[in-house]
């Protein structure tokens, strides 16, 4: 962990992000380093929705809601996202306009691109205290945790995860006319046509999931060792509903997906030839990955219901510590950008230094922080102030302000929860 890139390796580091009419941000810039950034401010003034965006150039998605509406200033159609990355000695500009409605559009070096081109420039791994619902969530949480891990380490599978979330959507559709219409199998030829398209992408998407869990086993028992000071032994399987179960009705099937070529389909089609009945009865599809759930555990027993709070804590920083070490060693770029938010107040003293200590090896990492002073000291470079919706500079400009001054019992503003639920923290 916290390995350097050598000097042949061309990192990426954000060196400034410019923000229209994106959360409560009417227009913001923000310079960067590289190094240790830290935003610091008051719960609700907008420190996350900087790192959201630079993020969201990264997965294609936030890492708080699932739509993008919430993410457009109030009373806007759009909101624009720009950044400027350098790769070694080359300056490229990401630009990405993000639509109340309808598609995104987004630009590189100024020509329109397709949006899932961002992540071959933009590599970010955000870690947030929403990422202990990685592991106390449901199985929706932990999809989503790979599906975007997918997207950064092979661009491609954001198409098609988009296009089995589409051929779900239309198959399901013809499922509940038919349960309306009490329509039978035999009346429904069209339904094996959707079942080729499920089946062809849902397999390319189970066997690519199977992989990402191989590949970070080691990474992330590396990285639990590393915050938690103990081996505990953390293992990742997939249970899969093409083996039989249903993880998401609490039917446990375990194993990966098949290695040989082609048996994941095979699997894929039987497990919907056996359930077509309970599924024109249910009007749902109950067989694919939209069904399937990461099984995480430590000392041999689930995360989920058996481990402690500061084990929870533990596996999460892991998978995404594991997440940037993957990236790192696959990169031409060497590191990703490492986002820290609002996540060291979670930690107790001794996880801080631990966590502290593994990340300082990365070539940029962003830190935010209601109290600055809740930040280790050496990750606390390069400090910048938030408020309301403004990057006012940094602390050194702020005297009253600066870490060594800053009470953790300071009062926030009225009616300033901990983290707000329209997502402006």
């Amino acid at each position: 962990m916290g390995r350097r890139a050598s000097p042949a390796e061309w990192n990426m580091i954000v060196e400034h992000l410019s923000l229209k009419d994106f959360r409560n941000y009417a227009e913001a810039e923000l310079e960067l380093r590289p190094g240790p950034n830290v935003l610091v401010g008051r719960n609700g003034q907008g420190k996350t929705n900087l790192a959201e965006a630079i993020a969201y150039l990264a997965t294609l998605g936030s890492h708080r809601v699932s739509a993008d509406a919430p993410l457009v200033l109030e009373g806007k159609d759009a909101a624009f996202i720009r950044a400027r990355l350098a790769h070694g000695e080359r300056r490229v500009t990401l630009e990405l306009q993000v639509n109340k409605q309808g598609s995104n559009k987004a630009r590189i070096g100024g020509s329109p691109v397709r949006t899932n081109e961002l992540p071959r420039y933009a590599q970010v791994v955000l870690f947030a205290p929403e990422d202990l619902q990685i592991v106390r969530g449901d199985p929706s949480s932990r999809r989503r945790f790979a599906d975007q891990l997918l997207v950064q380490r092979t661009p491609r599978m954001s198409a098609v995860l988009g296009d089995y979330d589409r051929t779900l959507r239309q198959r399901t559709a013809l499922l509940k006319s038919a349960r309306a219409r009490g329509m039978k199998n035999a009346q429904l030829p069209t339904l094996d046509v959707w079942d080729d398209k499920l089946v062809a992408l849902g397999s390319e998407i189970i066997d690519a999931r199977a992989r990402l869990a191989q590949d970070l086993a080691s990474p992330v028992a590396e990285a639990y060792a590393a915050i938690a000071g103990e081996d505990h032994r953390p293992q990742l399987e997939w249970a899969l509903s093409v083996r039989g179960g249903d993880p998401e009705s609490s039917e446990v099937a375990q194993g990966g997906a098949a290695t040989r070529s082609g048996a994941t389909a095979e699997l894929f089609r039987s497990a919907l030839q056996e359930r077509r009945a309970a599924e024109l009865e249910r009007g749902l599809t109950l067989v694919g990955p939209h069904r399937d759930d990461l099984l995480l555990r430590v000392r041999g027993l689930p995360v989920k219901g058996y481990a402690s709070h500061g084990e929870s804590w533990s596996v999460a920083l892991a998978l995404r510590l594991a997440s940037a070490e993957l990236l790192r060693a696959e990169s031409p770029g060497g590191d990703p950008v490492l986002i820290l938010d609002d996540v060291f107040a979670e930690l107790d003293a001794d996880r801080r230094a631990r966590l502290a200590g593994v990340v300082a090896g990365y070539e940029q990492v962003l830190v935010t922080a209601a109290v600055a002073g809740d930040v280790p000291e050496a990750l606390r470079a390069n400090a910048v102030r938030i408020e309301a919706g403004r990057v006012l500079g940094t602390l050194s400009d702020h005297p009253l302000e600066r870490p060594e001054a800053m009470s953790p019992a300071a009062p926030a503003p009225a009616g300033d929860d901990a983290r707000s639920a329209d997502g402006d923290a």
